[in-house]
């Protein structure tokens, strides 16, 4: 049986001048190597052999489209395009091994790569044939699918269905998992419709043409028609100055004017004393 060295650590105790420390001990052992899995290899091996029969369909199918598309457009854009056919199937080859375990959501990602690569084993046939060269393009078109019917058989072999129960179980699981994923988006969604909705209630509030009795004009008391135009928050001071520039010298107006652009609920009296105040300054 073969083994390997192992390096490992233990704490032991180390006294020295009668004082003792845990210390750090490293020893080897010698462990048993386990027997190569065979099985694991030879998957591994096929799977890469897989990627190379791919990756030699792309660079074939390309050159070979791309020379067609050439026909009409430029070069760069030719073969810019001509590799969209393989890299569509393989793109559905690559979702079709992300659902390996989930049959149904790997139908989808199967029935599109089969019909993309049937797309791109036409195009490649008619190259050969618009070339001359029939049973080329045929051959030509024969290695797309050659290689997307070994990348399938591979996957198969990978593939580990769930059964009918677990199949329900994982479904439902996905269906919380992805209802709480949805939320996050939907809150952040109605958190920002909700701060637009604020933003605009305060630049109504605060907006002087928003106010229809700014502009409004009273018929009924002549410290009202004077009264300025509302221009933003206001300290009670500064609106009892306000109206007094303006010509409102009536203590009520005056009030009734702090109360709307300065303090809804400021009281009578401290109106009074800032109107002597500002009196006595004058």
């Amino acid at each position: 049986m073969k083994t390997r060295s192992i390096e490992r650590t233990r704490l032991v105790p180390h006294t020295i001048n009668g004082k003792t420390e845990m210390v750090l001990d490293r020893y080897t052992i010698d462990a048993p190597v386990p027997p190569r899995d065979w099985d694991r290899i030879v998957l591994a091996a096929v799977t890469a052999c897989a990627g190379l029969l791919v990756t030699a369909s792309v660079i074939w199918s390309t050159a070979s489209i791309g020379d067609l598309l050439a026909l009409v457009v430029i070069a760069a854009a030719a073969y810019g395009a001509a590799i969209v056919f393989d890299l569509l199937w393989i793109m559905c080859m690559a979702l079709e091994w992300l659902a390996r375990y989930d049959p149904p959501r790997a139908r989808l990602p199967r029935l599109a790569g089969h019909a993309s690569l049937a797309v791109a084993m036409v195009a490649v046939a008619a190259h050969g044939w618009l070339a001359g060269q029939e049973v080329i393009g045929v051959v030509g078109a024969a290695v797309s699918g050659i290689a997307k019917g070994g990348w399938t058989v591979v996957m198969r072999h990978h593939a580990k269905p769930l059964d009918a129960l677990t199949q329900q179980w994982v479904e439902k699981q996905r269906a919380e998992v992805g209802g709480r994923l949805a939320m996050v988006t939907i809150t952040r969604e109605l958190t920002r419709h909700e701060a637009l909705v604020d933003a605009e209630r305060l630049a109504l509030r605060t907006n002087p043409d928003a106010d229809p009795d700014a502009s409004a004009q009273a018929t009924d008391d002549p410290d009202e028609d004077a009264e300025p135009a509302r221009k933003g928050p206001m300290t009670i001071a500064d609106a009892v100055r306000t109206a007094a520039d303006c010509g409102i010298h009536d203590p009520d107006a005056v009030l009734r004017y702090v109360r709307k652009v300065a303090d809804a609920n400021v009281k009578p009296e401290t109106v009074q004393r800032y109107i002597r105040a500002l009196r006595k300054g004058a």
